[in-house]
This record gives structure tokens, C-alpha cells and sequence, in this order.
């Protein structure tokens, strides 16, 4: 188990769906700030956010279900979506006797705030998405309303992770001897802008490295498809979860009642969430690094940053309100490369919002 921060306690809870550990942070009593962390990390990647949290708030990170010391005997049904991970962070409010907090969600964690907005808007005070996946879904979609690029959602989905990145990952593997599959390279090339190292590095990659993995776990399995990349969705694991053929219809969110306030941060040169991300086949079809790409018309890369503006502001026109922040020269974890510049902003919404 990873050492944590002085301010930061580790504690086992039990909700009605999952036993996990839970980092907390600040006083029983003080307003509540849930933390809901990306795929390939745990609830590590938050001590430093919540220790710096404004006095009168408490912060709140379980490691999700497939990830660090949660429950491995509990799977993620992906052909629910994102509904596992949502249900499950309101089973530990539930367990805190929690009836709403303020909620925050880095990368994949974001697209499960996506949900947790549809399912339990109730109990959101205000909801923090950070370089969070496409409201569509992760691969497979084009435009930006979404569209499928193939009716099977070929593209996206467990089959589309890089295996040799998983084996070494399942091996605890800490080395640097492979650009395309070592944890440890592929942590500080995509999660911060190189040249960035976090001071706390060796324990970000040991968060890494605890996700669980295995055909039902991470990436899961797949479906063989006779359309462009050859592989379609599957039913288990986080990356079948984050597939836009499992995700929930945004219009959802366009009829929540009530419709908590949406502050909306990413990083400048985030390579993971982006218009043209290289964790999304389209764009690796499009550079030549996956043959047989059938071209921009059948699958250009997926308009993340595009979707995902398209959709908060029909969210707006709806009646709810969001603020799009862009913190320059940083990755896809601009909360760790500048987190005085993140915090600034985000001390502020959730003050605002409370």
C-alpha cells in the first residue's frame, strides 16, 4: 500500500456494493469534496489536492471498483456503462452518511461524473470534470453529436489497449526500457507534459500499477469485428465501460432536475482527452500507425475537447451553467503539473457553489 501525505488518512468502508480503501481528508463535520480518480491510478493521484483543500471541507477518494486495494472479486458490467462506478460513489456516500457533496473526477473519473449527473443529480453540489472522456463515450464516434463510426462501435473498447502496456503492468514492472509499453514512460509522457516529473512519482507509478487487470478487469475482453480496427466492444472492464456503444444518452443531461454547476478543466496539450488523441484509433489510423485506417470520412479521430464543449453548452441552454478552463503547458493531469493555478480556480467554484 502506498505510503500517504501527512493530513491524509487511508481507511477501509464498506458500502452496500463495494469494500474499498478511502483516502480522507479534513474535519467529519466539514462540507464534503468526493474525488473520483482516472483509469490506470487510484486515489493516490488526490492526496495533494485534498490536503490543500479550503478550510471547512473534506476531501473523499476511494480507489473505484478494478482499481488499488477496492474489492477485486468485484467486476465492472460494462454493458451498464458507467453505471457500476456511479452507483458505487453513491453507495459510499450513502455509507458516510453523506446526503450531497461536491464532486470531482480526472479523466475517466470524469466520464463517471457524467452519469453520476444523470442518475443522482440530487446529490451534487457542484461537479468538477478534469480532461474527462468525450459525454459520448472513449473511440468509435465521429462529429459533434456523436455519431457512430460503425454501427458495432469497432474501435473502441478492451480490444483497443496496447497488450504489451497491460502485461507489464500486471508484471509491476518500474522500468524505462520501452517507449511504446512501459508503465513508467508511458506515465510521463502522456500524464504531464514532458519534462515534468511530480515530486511524488514513485508513488503516482505504484498507483499505476495497481489497477486490476485480466480479461474481465483491465482491459477486458473484446469482440472481433469485420469493420476497421477488427475489434469491437465487450461486456467487462473499465475501457468496455468507457465505450460509447455502453455509454447513457446525453440528453439525460439536458433534462436533470436540479442541474448542478459544471467548472470544466483541461490541460493546453493534453495527448490522452483531445481532438486528436493517440489513445483514440482514428488518430493513429490517421497517422500511418495502424494500417488500413479507412480513411478521415469512416473514422477521423474522435472530437473530444469538441463533443464534450458541444454538450455543456446545450447543458446551458438547457438552464444549467458550466465555465470552461484551459490551465496552459500542462498534460492531462494539470491538477498535479500547476495545482496552485488549478486549485485557484477550483477553491473558487466550489466555494461558490456551496
Amino acid at each position: 500500500m502506498n505510503p500517504t501525505l501527512p493530513g491524509i488518512t487511508a481507511k477501509p468502508i464498506s458500502s452496500t456494493r463495494i469494500d474499498t480503501r478511502v483516502l480522507l481528508s479534513g474535519d467529519a463535520d466539514a462540507t464534503p469534496v468526493l474525488f473520483l480518480h482516472g483509469n490506470a491510478s487510484s486515489a493516490t493521484f488526490w492526496e495533494d489536492l485534498m490536503v490543500a483543500l479550503p478550510k471547512g471541507c473534506r476531501g473523499i477518494a476511494p480507489d473505484q471498483r478494478g482499481y488499488g486495494d477496492a474489492d477485486r472479486t468485484k467486476l465492472i458490467d460494462a454493458t451498464r456503462g458507467l453505471g457500476d462506478l456511479a452507483d458505487d460513489a453513491a453507495a459510499l456516500l450513502d455509507a458516510l452518511g453523506i446526503e450531497k457533496a461536491h464532486v470531482v473526477g480526472h479523466s475517466l473519473g470524469g466520464s463517471v461524473i457524467w452519469r453520476l449527473l444523470m442518475d443522482y443529480p440530487e446529490r451534487i453540489l457542484s461537479a468538477t470534470v478534469v480532461c474527462p472522456g468525450s459525454p459520448y463515450g472513449f473511440g468509435g464516434t465521429k462529429g459533434l453529436d456523436g455519431t457512430p463510426c460503425y454501427a458495432d462501435f469497432a474501435g473502441s473498447g478492451g480490444g483497443t489497449v496496447n497488450q504489451g502496456f497491460v502485461e507489464r503492468m500486471a508484471a509491476g514492472d518500474r522500468s524505462e526500457d520501452d517507449p511504446q509499453a512501459s508503465p513508467h514512460i508511458v506515465m510521463n509522457s502522456f500524464y504531464w507534459k514532458p519534462t515534468f516529473r511530480p515530486t511524488r512519482e514513485e508513488e503516482l507509478l505504484s498507483s499505476l500499477l495497481s489497477e486490476h487487470t485480466g480479461e474481465q478487469q483491465y482491459p477486458g475482453d473484446a469482440t472481433p469485428s469485420e469493420n476497421w480496427p477488427g475489434t469491437a466492444p465487450g461486456v467487462w472492464g473499465p475501457i468496455n465501460a468507457m465505450s460509447p456503444k455502453y455509454a447513457k444518452a446525453v440528453e439525460q443531461l439536458y433534462v436533470i432536475d436540479p442541474k448542478p454547476p459544471i467548472l470544466w478543466v483541461r490541460g493546453s496539450d493534453d495527448l490522452i482527452a483531445s481532438d486528436n488523441s493517440l489513445f483514440d484509433l482514428g488518430t493513429l489510423g490517421a497517422m500511418g500507425a495502424i494500417p488500413g485506417w479507412p480513411g478521415a470520412d469512416v473514422m477521423p479521430p474522435q472530437p473530444m475537447v469538441g463533443q464534450t464543449r458541444a454538450v455543456l453548452e446545450e447543458y446551458a441552454a438547457a438552464g444549467g451553467t458550466f465555465a470552461e478552463v484551459v490551465i496552459p503547458d500542462t498534460g492531462h493531469t494539470p491538477f498535479i503539473e500547476k495545482p496552485d493555478e488549478f486549485n485557484g480556480r477550483f477553491h473558487a467554484f466550489i466555494g461558490s457553489s456551496s
